[in-house]
């Protein structure tokens, strides 16, 4: 089975995962995703053999439309998410803002933005489309993620090794998937 798959398949079989992207797709956003540890820790879980835990800290939505780069709307839509999913955490950032605090050129795109994450298993995002199809953004693919590898993207390898390293010591990742391993060797 393709990871690609796999990762559908993990996300439609966890009831929670499948509310929180209708409440999102109820939204009707311009390149609107769910991602990073929601998705990724869904995968972590199955790696360890657990059941999908309940989306830990925030939820991440990410959407990209270069007209309304306001954060004020940002906010209104986690407003908007709270009352259409009540008791979660959302975390909505439009990305075709997100270069100028990370200093890049626009990004052309959700995933293009997702290429200046730290870790190339938290670059995955997910959505539910009209038709119930779920669609898979990776733009490093899948494969570290279903291999337990948190390896840092070229950037914060190069650039920001420091922030990598307090983030993988910080969000205890290691300690609660034991099965993970960190290699910040460039991928095969």
């Amino acid at each position: 089975m393709l990871f690609e798959d796999r990762l559908r398949e993990l996300i439609r079989a966890d009831a929670r995962r499948m509310r929180l992207l209708r409440a999102l797709r109820a939204l009707s956003l311009a390149d609107g995703w769910i991602g990073a540890g929601c998705v990724r820790n869904a995968v972590w879980d199955a790696l360890h053999g657990r059941p999908p835990s309940s989306p830990a800290g925030d939820v991440d939505v990410v959407w990209f439309d270069r007209a309304r780069t306001c954060p004020g709307r940002d906010l209104a839509l986690e407003r908007r998410l709270r009352v259409l999913a009540p008791g979660i955490v959302w975390s909505v950032k439009n990305q075709s803002r997100m270069h100028e605090g990370n200093g890049d050129a626009p990004y052309r795109d959700v995933c293009e933005a997702m290429r200046f994450w730290p870790e190339t298993a938290t670059a995955v995002a997910v959505r539910l489309r009209a038709d119930d199809v779920l669609e898979v953004a990776a733009p490093f693919g899948l494969t570290d993620l279903f291999a337990g590898v948190v390896r840092p993207t070229a950037r914060f390898r190069r650039e920001k090794r420091g922030l990598f390293d307090a983030r993988v010591q910080s969000k205890r990742w290691l300690e609660h998937w034991p099965l993970l391993r960190v290699d910040d060797r460039l991928p095969a």
